[in-house]
């Protein structure tokens, strides 16, 4: 089985790409995010055609994720369902071939001490209590744009950018909380090599080709799933194609 994450920025924009991708690298499963559009809207024809079912959670212009599967798909739900908590398109999960998946968009953050910091601190803690809350028998696997480089090697600059967002103490011990559930970051598990990044912005010229980068796309699975994890990669190429979205795409395969 193979697994990706991708932030599309996107998908209709993103759609060539996307598709000739996928048929030059026919994943079991892929997580988009940032997918900008309604879910009536989304262009399900084109991943159909190319043998997926759709699972989508999006809205007009901002955030929205979707799964896309090769395999039946159950229990399928969106947000946290709470009503504390605004429903922004940011999470869809799903079981599929008995792991229970979860795609998700975390907040960027904007400006440390903002308002939109301090959500982005309560939803991580959120989203802690909703992996507390599910099956606890069943293998579980997160994916997404984590919006969050934890170590310094995440990162191209960790002196310079520590303290800032997506770079920052108060997400890194947030993080760590959630991957105190039992996750394993599975790309570190196969590649401990600095200047592996997953997003580059785009106002940075030749921003892939100096290094100047961030790893915030991340696969993470409980630890029976991550035995299985035969390797797991970032997709440099995909980034430097025409019409790119500013990450890349990040690929887990498993022996199962």
């Amino acid at each position: 089985m193979r697994v990706a994450t991708y932030n599309a920025a996107s998908v209709r924009a993103r759609l060539p790409l996307l598709v000739q991708w996928l048929q030059e690298n026919p994943v079991d499963v892929l997580g988009i995010q940032e997918t900008k559009v309604e879910d009536d809207k989304f262009p399900r024809a084109e991943f159909e055609a190319l043998g997926y079912e759709v699972a989508l959670n999006g809205q007009k212009a901002w955030n929205g994720v979707a799964l896309l599967s090769k395999h039946p798909m159950t229990d399928v739900s969106k947000g946290f369902g709470e009503p504390d908590m605004p429903e922004d398109a940011r999470i869809i999960a799903a079981t599929i071939q008995g792991i229970r998946m979860i795609n998700t968009y975390v907040p960027n953050g904007n400006t440390v001490g903002s308002e939109k910091w301090e959500y982005k601190m309560k939803w991580l803690e959120k989203f802690r209590e909703l992996l507390d809350a599910q099956d606890s028998s069943m293998q579980l696997l997160w994916m997404g744009d984590i919006n969050v480089a934890p170590q310094p090697h995440d990162v191209w600059d960790s002196a310079k950018l520590l303290g800032s967002v997506g770079h920052h103490p108060d997400e890194f011990s947030r993080l760590s909380k959630i991957v105190g559930y039992g996750l394993i970051d599975l790309f570190r598990v196969h590649n401990f090599e600095p200047k592996q990044y997953t997003y580059w912005d785009f106002v940075v010229p030749g921003a892939v080709q100096r290094g100047i980068g961030w790893r915030i796309d991340h696969i993470y699975t409980t630890e029976a799933l991550a035995e299985q994890c035969t390797s797991c990669v970032i997709d440099v190429e995909a980034r430097l194609r025409e019409r790119p979205s500013d990450h890349t795409f990040v690929i887990a395969e498993f022996d199962r």
